[in-house]
């Protein structure tokens, strides 16, 4: 991987982001492409959502009247990916995560917030690089293992917190 530009964009007011959220959903993205060996210059976009906002879009794009934590939309496929014309980076997609979601989800697992928007970051990364996990068995363990290495690699094991 050369360069990475990810586009964080707010658009939800239920839940403040905390300092310092920016910089670990970059260093998850790096960590993800950099684990993967990706070769050249790379887009993403996180958007923050609420639970009513994925809502919608879990009911337009995948027939699912359901919150859900976190959506990704790949835009590349076996690898190969569109280039932006203005920047010449490979376009992987855009994430849209629910702050509230993730909020309630780090309650339940006992672990930092810090840590859930990390685990979703990077867990959608995988799915913009063709990873998957709907079918279970070998593509799950393996998507989880690769998860796990990637979120390790940045101290946020499932014990510890994020560290600036």
């Amino acid at each position: 991987m050369d360069k990475l530009k990810v586009i964080i964009s707010n658009e939800q007011k239920k839940v403040k982001i905390p300092a310092g959220m920016r910089l670990m959903i970059r260093r998850c993205c790096t960590a993800v492409l950099r684990m993967e060996k990706f070769e050249g210059d790379a887009e993403v976009s996180v958007t923050f959502v609420d639970d009513e906002g994925i809502r919608a879009m879990n009911k337009k794009f995948r027939d699912k009247d359901s919150a859900t934590d976190v959506l990704s939309f790949p835009l590349g496929e076996n690898g190969e990916y569109d280039l932006n014309p203005d920047t010449g980076c490979k376009e992987l997609g855009d994430i849209v995560l629910s702050v509230e979601r993730a909020v309630e989800q780090a309650q339940e697992f006992g672990h930092t917030l810090q840590r859930e928007i990390g685990y979703l970051t990077v867990h959608s990364m995988l799915h913009l690089l063709g990873y998957d996990h709907v079918n279970g068995g070998l593509e799950q363990l393996l998507m989880r293992e690769k998860e796990e290495e990637a979120l390790g690699s940045l101290g946020l094991t499932r014990d510890n917190t994020y560290v600036e």
